[in-house]
């Protein structure tokens, strides 16, 4: 029997006991497939690596609809929940706007939601805190189910003095919760005593954004966190893949970039029950 949405987020918010979860994010069906198939326990996708797809450079550029299309061709070919970056909520990001993306992302097969509370209105980086936590309550009232990350780019953008970062993570982060928010992400933390320091005083779920220099999987854990994923590492490495084969292709007229790829016969039987 296929699982039920509830079901399926149900699931998905039990995953968030494991200390950490590990979600590796995937940009479109075949990535997602990919993942699923290393022995991910669930997906999320990430809008940088999304809008490149679409052609577009990241930040707010995607359309709702361009955004749950992607996200329905994941969820049709992986069973694993899915979690959907949907940056700022789209539209024009009011209260109404992120509810209405909440419908879509749940009727497209996903479980969960990333919302971040950058940009700003006015030129500000960030929006007032007040602000995100009634888009945060719109979602929420949206999507019961819904399993709800909200993410603040304090650290990401560097918003303010160094030395006030920390407070007002925090802030944001407990004001997030107290809104309806299940997790709360914070990206831009790469140092163990930071991270330590935000678990402690975040009253909930903190997901940490992982890349190189971070702490490993395993000390995240130890520290506390609660999910940890990659924001778009996962499909720069495989830019980087394709620059380094086509470049030694041009240059010397040689295929030894290609050596790593998948068989041909893999990658296509990946989608063969679809």
């Amino acid at each position: 029997m296929t699982p039920s949405q509830r079901d399926r987020a149900a699931h998905f918010r039990r995953l968030h006991t494991k200390r950490p979860l590990v979600l590796p994010n995937a940009w479109d069906a075949a990535s997602a497939r990919v993942i699923e198939l290393a022995g991910a326990e669930a997906i999320a996708t990430t809008s940088a690596a999304v809008s490149w797809v679409f052609g577009r450079g990241d930040g707010q550029t995607l359309r709702r609809d361009e955004m749950i299309q992607v996200i329905r061709s994941i969820t049709r070919v992986v069973e694993v929940p899915v979690t959907a970056d949907v940056e700022g909520g789209y539209g024009e990001g009011s209260a109404e706007d992120v509810a209405e993306t909440v419908r879509g992302v749940l009727d497209a097969g996903a479980v969960g939601i990333n919302l971040e509370d950058s940009p700003g209105h006015g030129g500000e980086l960030l929006l007032a805190p007040e602000i995100q936590a009634k888009r945060i309550r719109a979602a929420r009232a949206a999507g019961d189910d819904l399993v709800l990350n909200a993410r603040t780019d304090v650290y990401l953008f560097q918003v303010g003095a160094p030395e006030t970062r920390f407070a007002e993570a925090v802030r944001r982060a407990n004001l997030y919760r107290e809104a309806g928010a299940d997790c709360v992400f914070v990206p831009g933390v790469l140092d163990a005593e930071t991270i330590a320091a935000l678990v402690r005083a975040i009253a909930g779920p903190v997901n940490i954004m992982a890349k190189p220099g971070s702490p490993t999987i395993a000390e995240l854990g130890q520290l506390g966190v609660a999910r940890v994923s990659l924001g778009p590492a996962l499909a720069l490495a495989a830019l980087g893949t394709t620059q380094q084969a086509a470049r030694e292709l041009l240059e010397h007229g040689t295929y030894r970039a290609l050596e790593n790829g998948l068989p041909f016969g893999e990658a296509n039987g990946m989608f063969a029950r679809t």
